[in-house]
């Protein structure tokens, strides 16, 4: 009787949050242009909660913005986010070709009492080069101008971090005097493959004061992975999941776990969320909300403002599922593939922008993303024999098949 009572009671909450959210955003479009400046709330709405930020003493919801989409044209999503306690806002220096720090910075030029309240993270996007002092400081400039701020919260120096041994010395001797400067207050890295070297570095240097990893309900399952978390956590470094929705691989399997989840009075994706969460070292979950996606930024926020707890059974459900369907999805161990294909690197990348396409919907970025491989790689691809390195992948994957797919589709 009493999980009858908490699973009406979780829908009715859902449900509530659906109806203000979406009402809120519709009525908020309707009587106000998106880019004027913000007024204080005439009901005061639930906050997302917050976490400390690892050994920093400051504190950011468990939830942050990823805005990889044009922030000029979609004002509205930063407003109600903020509205909702989500003043976390992760973006990057090649986020739509620059227009997601010019749009924050077109926010903040309309409501510049409100930065103080916002934690700006963004990414140098330094695409395989060496992490030099003066490229950082140039790009660190260059998003200072975009953004309309005159420091960064947390900044990304090194983006998409696959060898530790870019975290040099040069870079740590940068990173101490932009914080003197203040400049940045935080310095960060974010990693999307070989996440278990990058983390384990990380937690023996002493200057990293987060990682931005890859981290959900299918990685959660490497024990070398939750190691290395672990490392980091006691460290006192602040971690903030990404990807933590992994990837569909269109089956039947997809089809039972959406159903077990609905019956349990969640979407797949708030479940998703809930299970990373769950995880306290993690003190936040960046989720993107796609372009201009309210319905879907107010899906992410009741999911964590729901202190419904996941069952044992629930995450039975979802280690069965990454089990039954693990040859679908790249667990960004780039460093199997490379060793295998020493002539043709950014296997993981073009795996990942493939993803970005099918599964997230985000055809665009994809496309882009892929342009920016080097050209002599991306001639090299359909001319690559790939069995070395599906014999070697933990996954299984169908490397091969998978590449010419992305060229196909990408190219």
């Amino acid at each position: 009787m009493k999980e009858k009572q908490n699973h009406v009671n979780r829908r009715n909450f859902l449900k509530k949050m659906g109806a203000v959210g979406l009402s809120s955003a519709f009525a908020g479009a309707a009587k106000a242009e998106p880019n004027t400046p913000m007024k204080k709330q005439e009901t005061e709405l639930p906050q997302v909660p917050k976490r400390k930020f690892g050994k920093t003493g400051v504190e950011v919801p468990c939830l942050s913005l990823g805005t990889a989409f044009n922030t000029i044209e979609n004002q509205i999503i930063l407003r109600k986010a903020l509205e909702w306690g989500v003043n976390y806002w992760d973006i990057a220096h090649n986020y739509s070709s620059g227009d997601s720090e010019r749009g924050v910075g077109k926010f903040l030029s309309r409501n510049p009492k409100l930065r103080k309240k916002l934690f700006i993270a963004t990414k140098a996007s330094i695409f395989d080069e060496p992490l030099t002092a003066d490229k950082l400081q140039k790009r660190l400039e260059t998003s200072f101008e975009r953004l309309n701020t005159t420091y960064i919260d947390l900044y990304f120096g090194a983006h998409d971090l696959s060898d530790p041994a870019m975290l040099t010395d040069e870079l740590k001797q940068w990173v101490e005097s932009a914080k003197k400067q203040k400049l940045i207050r935080f310095f960060a890295f974010s990693t999307h493959k070989n996440m278990t070297e990058c983390l384990t570095a990380a937690a023996g240097l002493g200057w990293i004061d987060a990682v931005m990893t890859s981290y959900n309900f299918r990685l959660m399952q490497d024990e070398q992975l939750q190691a290395a978390v672990d490392a980091c956590h006691k460290a006192g470094i602040a971690l903030i999941a990404m990807k933590t929705q992994a990837h569909k691989v269109e089956s039947e399997k997809d089809k039972e776990l959406a159903n077990h989840f609905l019956q349990r009075g969640f979407t797949e994706g708030q479940a998703k969320v809930k299970i990373v969460l769950e995880d306290k070292r993690f003190c936040s979950a960046c989720v993107g909300v796609g372009r201009s996606n309210i319905a879907h930024l107010m899906l992410n926020i009741a999911a964590v403002l729901d202190k419904t707890k996941l069952t044992r059974a629930d995450r039975d459900v979802f280690k069965k599922y990454a089990e039954a369907t693990c040859s679908g999805y790249c667990a960004g161990c780039a460093n199997i593939c490379n060793s295998a294909l020493p002539d043709t690197p950014y296997v993981s990348e073009v795996m990942r922008y493939l993803m970005y396409y099918n599964s997230y919907g985000d055809r665009d970025r994809a496309k882009e993303l892929f342009a920016e491989l080097p050209a002599s790689v991306r001639n090299r691809l359909l001319n690559t024999s790939y069995g070395a390195a599906e014999a070697m992948c933990p996954q299984n994957l169908p490397i091969g098949k998978l590449v010419a797919e992305a060229v196909s589709k990408l190219a």
